[in-house]
Parts: structure tokens; C-alpha cells; sequence
């Protein structure tokens, strides 16, 4: 039988207690390989940005007296990935890549901003069955290590990890976005969404003008509610707190009927 191989990365750094939360939440199911940001990388997206200097460096990563093979590099959570897949995995690819835990929800027409989703879609782009997984939090754990609790999202992950080892996914569907709020539990119920096109986060700056910094702007959510799909990604964690599971493809081309788009702009 093969020796699964998960490949386990993030956007808030190497040293991110969600990081080691999803280490443990799938180390039973096969080797686990990791490499991550050196520091925290929130909101860069896909972004392929790097110290063009940087290399590999080994750290110390361990959970419950069991020592992971484990990297840093500076660089972007996207560059951390191609990175790996031509130095860790040259031989060999993984069969998962674990984008995650993520300190808050990547929900709405903002994920494509989310360091998070970026790993999974770069894993994604290697033909490799992806996961990107976030954890409800409030504004001040998107930059800052606060302490959580953990389980419900590990519940999920470890959940949908092991079935995507052992099942193959629609062709369409080239990684799953699952959101999990911040009280969830194993009995929580979980609904494939679609992506919300709302904006889930805004900014918000006050008397605005050509000398408005951009650190003037507060990050806010600001949603109207009656306005949401019920089943969106952002009204099953806002509303109903359940989990989100959104399928993604890499493909964002629009599914609208290309005779009638065509039709419509070549009217005179």
C-alpha cells in the first residue's frame, strides 16, 4: 500500500498555532511534510513575491514528542508552494496539500486575497488535490497569534482530508474551501456553498481625501443581511454558523452561454 505524503503550508508563518493545529489534525493519515512563510504573509494572495536569495532553511517542529520534517522560507505562501514542489517533492508529488489553519474566515468575493486560498490554488495548479481551511476569528487574530481552540476545525479538516485521499473529486473542483466557525463542534452541521459575491470585509475611512493614508482605512464587516443567498459561504458561517465547504476551480472563466455573449458583443 502507498505511504501517503500530505504537504502542510500556510499564509500566517512557519511558527502560527494553526499551522501545528493541522498538523495534528491530519498526521494520522500519511507523512507529513511542511513548509511554510517565514513570518506572516495575511492577504497576499497568489502573490509570487520573494527574497529571489532565499532558500530553504530546516526547523524545529514538533508535536507531542514527534519531530515533522519542516521548513521556512521568505517568501509568499503561493512561492512557498511552487518552491517545495521543485526542491521537497521533485521526485514525488504529495497527495494533499493542506493550505491552513487560518486565523479567520476567507469568505466572499475577497478570497482571492487570502494567502490561504493562494497556497491551495497554486497546490491546485500542480494537479494536486488542495485544502484550503480557515478558522472564524476576530480582527485581531488576523495579524496577531492569539490563543484558540482548535478542535472543531481540526474535526473538519482531518474529516474531508481523509476523504479526499480516498475519493477523486468532481474535475471541475480543484480544491475545497472549507470555513469553520469560531464555536464549532463535530456536531456542527457542514453545506456546500458557493462563493458569496459580496465582499465580506470593508474598509471604512473617515472624511477621505488625497491626504488619506492608507492605514486610515478600519476593517469592518458591514454585510446586509436579508440581501445574502442562502447558500453562500457567507450566510452559512455569518448567519447560520455552520461550515462552509466551497468547491473552487481554477478556472475562472464565466459559465454564461458564449454563443449569447459572443451574439451580444458583436450586436452593431
Amino acid at each position: 500500500m502507498k505511504n501517503l505524503k500530505i504537504f502542510v503550508t500556510n499564509d500566517d508563518g512557519i511558527r502560527s498555532p494553526g499551522i501545528y493545529a493541522a498538523v495534528q489534525a491530519v498526521k494520522h493519515l500519511g507523512e507529513i511534510i511542511i513548509a511554510a512563510p517565514s513570518t506572516q504573509q495575511t492577504a497576499m494572495g497568489r502573490s509570487l513575491k520573494g527574497n529571489k536569495n532565499a532558500v530553504f532553511k530546516t526547523v524545529k517542529f514538533e508535536i507531542d514528542e514527534q519531530h515533522f520534517e519542516a521548513y521556512e522560507c521568505e517568501c509568499s505562501p503561493a512561492v512557498v508552494v511552487k518552491h517545495s514542489m521543485a526542491v521537497l517533492f521533485q521526485k514525488e508529488k504529495p497527495d494533499l496539500v493542506v493550505s491552513g489553519i487560518n486565523y479567520g474566515e476567507n469568505i466572499g468575493a475577497t478570497i482571492t486575497s487570502s494567502g490561504t486560498v493562494g497556497a491551495a490554488l497554486e497546490g491546485a495548479t500542480y494537479g494536486i488535490p488542495s485544502i484550503a481551511i480557515s478558522k472564524e476569528t476576530d480582527f485581531v487574530s488576523h495579524h496577531k497569534y492569539t490563543e484558540q481552540n482548535w478542535t472543531g476545525t481540526q474535526y473538519f479538516l482531518s474529516l474531508f482530508a481523509e476523504k479526499m485521499l480516498n475519493r477523486k473529486l468532481p474535475s471541475d473542483v480543484d480544491l475545497l474551501k472549507i470555513d469553520v466557525p469560531d464555536d464549532a463542534t463535530s456536531k456542527t452541521p457542514w453545506h456546500i456553498t458557493r462563493q458569496a459575491k459580496t465582499p465580506y470585509y470593508s474598509s471604512i475611512m473617515k472624511n477621505p481625501s488625497l491626504k488619506s493614508k492608507l492605514g486610515d482605512s478600519k476593517i469592518t464587516i458591514d454585510l446586509d443581511i436579508p440581501t445574502l443567498k442562502t447558500n453562500t459561504d457567507i450566510y452559512k458561517i455569518y448567519v447560520e454558523k455552520n461550515v462552509s465547504v466551497t468547491p473552487i476551480s481554477i478556472d475562472l472563466t464565466s459559465r454564461a452561454n458564449f454563443n449569447e455573449l459572443y451574439n451580444l458583443l458583436n450586436e452593431v
